[in-house]
Parts: structure tokens; sequence; C-alpha cells
């Protein structure tokens, strides 16, 4: 996988400002950085919501086993 190294990222930089212009540039990052914090927020809404089905998953299959458990205690008691 290729790496972007200071350089690199300083001759982007440079290709933006010129490019886009120095007094729209920093809109333009405005922008790009609500864009990604939308992004973060979304990606950590779905692994919170996957996180909450894992556990309540857990939660059930620890119940059936616990009433399974039970029953067979009840069978053999009788």
């Amino acid at each position: 996988m290729p790496q972007i190294g200071w350089f690199e990222l300083l001759l982007i930089i440079g290709l933006a400002v010129v490019i886009i212009g120095p007094k729209d540039f920093p809109i333009v990052l405005k922008k790009i950085g609500s864009w990604f914090g939308s992004i973060k927020r979304y990606i950590s809404a779905v692994q919170s919501e996957v996180s909450n089905l894992e556990e309540n998953t857990l939660d059930y299959e620890n119940k059936e086993n616990k009433d399974k458990k039970e029953d067979l205690k009840k069978d053999e008691s009788k």
C-alpha cells in the first residue's frame, strides 16, 4: 500500500491552494471536515447498533439456555 509522506502532503496542499484559491481554501477544508464528521458519526452509529444487536442476541441465548437447564432440573426431580 502506498504511503504519503510529508513532501507529498505539502505538494497536494499547495496544488489545492493554487487550484481552489487561497480565499476559498478554508471553506473547502471546513466542508470536507464536516463530511468526515458525518461519515464518522454514521459509522459509530452502525457500530453501536451491531454491538447492541450482539448483546441482545447473547442475552436471549443465555436466557434460553437457563430455561432449558431449569426444565432439565425439573424433569430430573420428578
